[in-house]
């Protein structure tokens, strides 16, 4: 049996990556996937945002980055790109943070994830915090694995569990609305009327268990 499996929130400041520093000079969020080493010690990058020319042209003409894709979705780019400068959230990966959640903005990297045991929490920030500054927001127990998750708890698919959960992180609820639903589809990799037929299949088993 594991030990404690702790939730852990963070903020990563000064981080010299190349995503890091863009962000610095636009206005707006990222939402990126851990970072993955290859075997050439090259980091692969994959992120998505708003259209912004400006940060395509800034992540273009970094030197760092040997390779850079970009597709175009209802206003959201989403990059794949090659960089020769580790980040940060490296230092917590190899420290053995699980990340589930990386966004960055203003030059600064929000980092959601869990971790096994308050000794590996203090090892990770004592050696991320070593190269950059590191400052945790939160840390709370998990909760345990016998109890049940969204989507038993109310009854939904697991597909439209993730199909809420992304509409919500990306803003598609608040008013005025942050994310298309083009732009929610294209995050999840799904079509548009995909999408809405899960999302509405979803609120219709959330509206039917609250107001029952």
């Amino acid at each position: 049996m594991i030990e404690e499996c702790l939730a852990v929130e963070c903020r990563i400041r000064n981080d010299d990556c190349p995503l890091a520093e863009a962000t610095g000079t636009v206005d707006l969020e990222v939402r990126a996937q851990p970072p993955q080493r290859r075997s050439d010690d090259y980091e692969l990058l994959q992120f998505s945002s708003p259209r912004c020319e400006p940060l395509t042209r800034i992540l273009d003409d970094d030197d760092r980055i040997s390779y850079l894709h970009v597709s175009r979705t209802d206003g959201r780019s989403r990059y794949r790109c090659l960089s020769k400068h580790p980040c940060v959230v490296r230092e917590l990966i190899d420290g053995g943070l699980i990340i589930e959640t990386l966004r960055y903005r203003d030059g600064e990297a929000t980092v959601f994830g869990a971790i096994v045991g308050r000794d590996a929490l203090k090892g990770v920030m004592a050696a991320a915090g070593e190269t950059v500054g590191v400052t945790l927001e939160r840390v709370y127990p998990l909760q345990s694995e016998a109890e049940e998750a969204p989507s038993q708890r109310w009854d939904l698919t697991p597909a439209q569990e993730e199909c809420i959960r992304t509409a919500l992180e990306m803003g598609y609820f608040e008013i005025p609305r942050q994310a298309s639903s083009e732009a929610v589809a294209a995050e999840l990799g799904i079509s548009k009327s995909a999408f809405l037929e899960r999302l509405r299949r979803g609120e219709e088993v959330l509206f039917e268990q609250l107001f029952r």
